[in-house]
């Protein structure tokens, strides 16, 4: 059996996680042994808070669709549960967008859900 040197491919694989590595501070992007370990965390990190994002979206939502219903008078809750009664089924990410840029389709729903919660 011949032996195999690994000099190319060693040379390729930390081309590759230094070239990832870029922008990284102090040794960590000119260390291989650094970059690796902060790459290891990067990633894990870049993982966790695309799956965080979707909660931070719908928190951002809900407050949205609050400060809309609490200047009419009314509350979060009792505004989702009157469309709930009356088989409105927008998401959350509509409803805030609605309450930012279109008012009176959101006052219409508004009176829906008062509608709804009164009978």
């Amino acid at each position: 059996m011949s032996r195999v040197k690994r000099g190319v491919t060693k040379h390729a694989r930390h081309k590759k996680v230094m070239l990832a590595a870029r922008g990284f501070h102090a040794s960590s992007h000119r260390n291989y042994k650094w970059a690796k370990e902060a790459l290891l965390h990067a990633w894990s990190y870049s993982y966790r808070h695309r799956r965080e994002r979707k909660g931070d979206f719908r928190r951002l939502w809900i407050i949205r669709i609050g400060a809309a219903c609490r200047q009419s008078g009314t509350t979060y809750s009792r505004f989702m549960h009157g469309l709930k009664l009356a088989g409105v089924e927008l998401d959350r990410k509509i409803l805030a967008d609605l309450a930012v840029r279109d008012q009176t389709a959101f006052e219409k729903l508004l009176e829906i859900s008062a509608e709804q919660t009164a009978a």
